[in-house]
């Protein structure tokens, strides 16, 4: 009989960095150049509108009538309105808007509601999956846009009251300073609508894991239903999520924009592309300042072009007939 020296083996084995799913999975879209420049854009212009108060130049309602329709200039680098606003700044608070209302929707209505539905559906089946499934067919039915107009317009008097009783009973005004009430109103009516494409893909891809070895083993050892879904299937969903995540926030920041630019979202004075898009797409002010459409809207072509990018390249990357 033979022998084998495994020494050498066992050392080599030993050298060679233990790199989990996750690793690979970001060192295989970091080879991506395309890739790797739309999530630089997409982080770059985050963080400008995060840091908007600190950046911008100006204030996003600061107005100065003697400068009306000005041209790009050192003092204004994209110009001015007709109200004698910057343009730079008030693109740099829309970027801010666009940041608050697509983290706040995705966290809800693209992660946690089609998250925990999706996987209570899938594991659980029976009258749990046929209400969850039965309501989403019946928020999908509804026509996406003409529901978001009505709900957003009949709603909005109705809680901007709501916030106005409470700022006089705790005596301040910072929710109508700051915008709140527009800002929630839109978060609460695209999370309503947003959960229901994921929460169908991810109770598919449980409906598989569901008869994996580890569950049925986590079940004979006593497991609660939430230790399951969040502890042992959640990882085999994972890759749906990452990659919906992508798609879902250019498709809430276009229906924020679409919004606000036929006048039901944000409302004045607080900006967002979709506003400064209506402000220059009339035909005398884009003939004579064509800058005032084409620098929101060429920040929001850039904006969803990365989006798109993005999710097809971590598509390819995370899909297993791809790895």
């Amino acid at each position: 009989m033979a022998y084998i020296d495994t020494s050498s083996m066992t050392e080599y084995v030993a050298e060679q960095p233990a790199t989990s799913p996750a690793f690979r999975s970001v060192r295989r879209l970091m080879r991506r150049k395309l890739a790797v420049v739309c999530l630089i854009i997409i982080l770059a212009l985050y963080l400008i509108g995060i840091f908007a108060p600190w950046i911008a130049p100006y204030g996003y309602a600061e107005q100065n009538l003697d400068a009306s329709f000005q041209g790009p200039s050192w003092e204004h680098p994209f110009g001015t309105d007709r109200n004698g606003r910057d343009i730079l700044s008030r693109c740099i608070f829309a970027m801010q808007t666009t940041v608050a209302i697509t983290l706040a929707t995705v966290a809800t209505g693209g992660i946690m509601l089609p998250l925990t539905l999706g996987m209570l559906a899938g594991y659980r089946r029976g009258w749990t999956d046929s209400i969850i499934m039965r309501t989403g067919e019946i928020l999908s039915a509804l026509p996406g846009l003409p529901m978001l107009i009505l709900i957003t317009v009949t709603l909005r008097p109705r809680f901007v009251g709501w916030v106005e009783n409470l700022e006089d009973k705790i005596g301040t005004n910072w929710f109508t300073d700051t915008g709140f009430a527009d800002f929630f109103l839109i978060f609460f009516v695209l999370s309503l609508f947003g959960w229901v494409g994921g929460a169908r893909l991810i109770r598919t891809q449980v409906f598989t894991l569901r008869g994996a070895d580890y569950v049925t083993a986590a079940e004979s050892f006593g497991a609660s239903t939430p230790r399951i879904l969040f502890r042992h299937l959640m990882p085999g969903v994972m890759p749906l999520i990452v990659v919906g995540l992508s798609a879902a926030l250019g498709a809430i920041a276009l229906a924020e924009i679409g919004l606000t630019f036929i006048g039901v979202g944000i409302q004045p004075p607080h900006p967002s592309f979709g506003a400064l898009i209506a402000d220059g797409s009339p035909r005398s002010v884009f003939e004579n300042h064509p800058q005032l459409l084409l620098i929101p809207g060429g920040v929001v072509c850039l904006l969803i072009l990365s989006f798109n990018l993005l999710g097809d390249a971590l598509n390819d990357v995370l899909t297993s007939r791809n790895r």
